[in-house]
């Protein structure tokens, strides 16, 4: 089974930076089968354009554009491309890094999608910042990282103590990300108190209803820059009320404005 040493993915490398114990790259991926592989660091892999399918021991994922990754070091995989433009962002976390923060490496194992679109918003600004390339660079790459880190870690370990419900709400505000959401339906359709969902939501979404519904609305708006809708169609699309709405909470949520992140992603 092949091993891939640090930064080292199959593809063409757009952009390679190297930080104190993370190794960042933008990566075409080029092979439209990649066999059975580890990688020796731990990494996120953030889907920025195309599409792919990746399986590893436990499950297989269709993704797209927007699918956050994270993979444990060692842990075997392969990857199918269709024949369509891919690329993808990395993340890669070495050692040096976990000890320096005191990151206990046992608390994230396995291979997993991550779905929360808190955590994706996160990486959007850690590639924005990539590309923006600020004096405070890798200040901020540590901080969001380690942001992403302490979430993800908590998420985890709450897995198995979530009641039914929060599965079901996350799959509803999936669905209807640009429905207009009422609180008391939501309860009646979940068949708990609306102050008992209001009161814990934030226990397992780190954020309040409103908040979380405005991050999948973002989410979903970056896959649609990709695209040559305009800014209006898009905030529509989305469920934003005008676009001067969609640009205020795309501003707060990524750092700049959609236009910008557009173009960044036309940067390789």
């Amino acid at each position: 089974m092949n091993s891939l040493c640090n930064g080292e993915y199959f593809g063409e490398t757009n952009q390679m930076i190297n930080l104190e114990g993370l190794i960042i790259t933008d990566t075409e991926y080029t092979h439209p089968y990649v066999d059975w592989h580890y990688h020796e660091n731990a990494y996120f892999t953030f889907l920025l354009q195309g599409s792919m399918t990746e399986g590893n021991k436990k499950e297989t994922y269709g993704c797209s554009a927007g699918t956050l990754l994270y993979h444990h070091w060692e842990d075997p995989h392969y990857n199918i491309k269709p024949d369509i433009f891919t690329r993808g962002f990395h993340i890669e976390i070495t050692q040096n890094w976990l000890e320096r923060f005191d990151i206990q490496k046992n608390k994230v194992e396995g291979s997993f999608n991550i779905k929360n679109p808190a955590f994706k918003l996160l990486v959007h600004q850690i590639f924005k910042e990539t590309k923006t390339n600020t004096t405070y660079f890798e200040l901020a790459v540590n901080q969001l990282l380690l942001h992403l880190f302490s979430q993800l870690t908590h998420e985890r370990e709450i897995k198995d103590r979530k009641p039914l419900w929060v599965g079901q709400i996350n799959e509803i505000l999936h669905e209807n990300v640009a429905e207009t959401l009422n609180l008391t339906e939501l309860s009646k359709t979940l068949n708990i108190h609306p102050v008992h969902l209001s009161r814990d939501f934030h226990k397992y979404f780190h954020c309040n209803l409103g908040e979380y519904l405005r991050k999948l609305k973002i989410e979903k708006s970056i896959k649609l820059l990709n695209s040559s809708s305009s800014l209006t169609d898009i905030a529509l699309n989305c469920g934003f009320a005008d676009q001067s709405h969609f640009i205020r909470c795309f501003k707060e949520n990524i750092g700049i404005t959609p236009l910008k992140y557009r173009n960044l992603l036309k940067t390789r």
